[in-house]
């Protein structure tokens, strides 16, 4: 009898060890997914912005182009974006990941360089113009070129489930400091990116064709002024659909150059 009962509390020990265990590591990946974070490395990181349209049919080619960091270029020095303008919606087909504000932003980066015309597909690597971005010798120089500077400003980024019922409501935590002094005004922004969309354009020049997007800007905050060298941008996002292949990218510029400091990139953590 009493060895019976050893066993029976040997028995239950055995299944509370497992559930034990069971609760523990169910535990260690809530505690992995509840909150994703990210830090700028010690050296620059080159920001490389496609302004692109689904109305010009030069810009498919420059969208694939883009596409091949769409799991996250960070480490390899670059956080690439798509930004699609909104000067092509009038030509026959209204591109649904256009904001003007995107158009603006191309405008002031183009007059700041002094440039006398924007245009799609255009590139600028941390602010400036590289007309020649398909040629893969120059981009790599211009990147690498960034990438050897050590780091101008730090930012953290961190990405939480907000306290609501829906799944797709995050709380974002974006954290800027620069280290470099008389600088200039210096602004903040966060980007809210989308990968894997698709369109089936119906009209323009690209009427008939599909269409993959990769690292599409969805929402743009900023900019947000850097006091005393540093900012914060704390805000409730909503990434698209539950379970869509969403990122936040943030870079710190200089008001008067359109010179970006730092990037980094947030790649999804669902």
């Amino acid at each position: 009898m009493q060895l019976l009962s050893y066993r029976s509390t040997g028995k239950r020990l055995a299944q509370c060890c497992a559930l034990f265990v069971t609760l523990a590591v169910s535990g260690l990946a809530q505690a992995a997914t509840a909150m994703c974070t990210a830090h700028s490395p010690a050296h620059r990181v080159a920001l490389v912005e496609l302004y692109s349209s689904e109305g010009c049919n030069d810009c498919p080619p420059a969208d694939h182009w883009l596409s091949q960091w769409k799991a996250g270029g960070q480490s390899i020095g670059i956080v690439p974006l798509a930004l699609h303008v909104d000067y092509w919606d009038g030509l026959g087909w209204k591109d649904r990941f256009a904001k003007h504000a995107f158009t603006e932003r191309q405008q002031r980066l183009a007059n700041i360089a002094h440039s006398p015309t924007v245009y799609t597909p255009e590139v600028f690597v941390s602010g400036n113009e590289l007309r020649s971005w398909s040629n893969g010798a120059s981009f790599s120089s211009r990147v690498k070129a960034i990438d050897a500077q050590p780091a101008q400003a730090d930012i953290e980024l961190s990405l939480a489930p907000a306290a609501t019922s829906a799944s797709k409501d995050y709380d974002l935590d974006a954290r800027f400091q620069s280290h470099v002094k008389d600088s200039g005004p210096l602004n903040a922004y966060v980007a809210v990116y989308e990968n894997g969309l698709t369109s089936h354009v119906l009209a323009g020049e690209n009427g008939g064709v599909t269409l993959q997007h990769e690292r599409v800007v969805r929402q743009w905050i900023g900019p947000v002024s850097l006091v005393d060298g540093s900012a914060n941008i704390r805000q409730a996002i909503t990434i698209g659909m539950p379970g869509a292949a969403y990122g936040v990218a943030a870079f710190v510029e200089n008001a008067n150059s359109g010179e970006v400091l730092q990037a980094a990139d947030l790649t999804s953590c669902q």
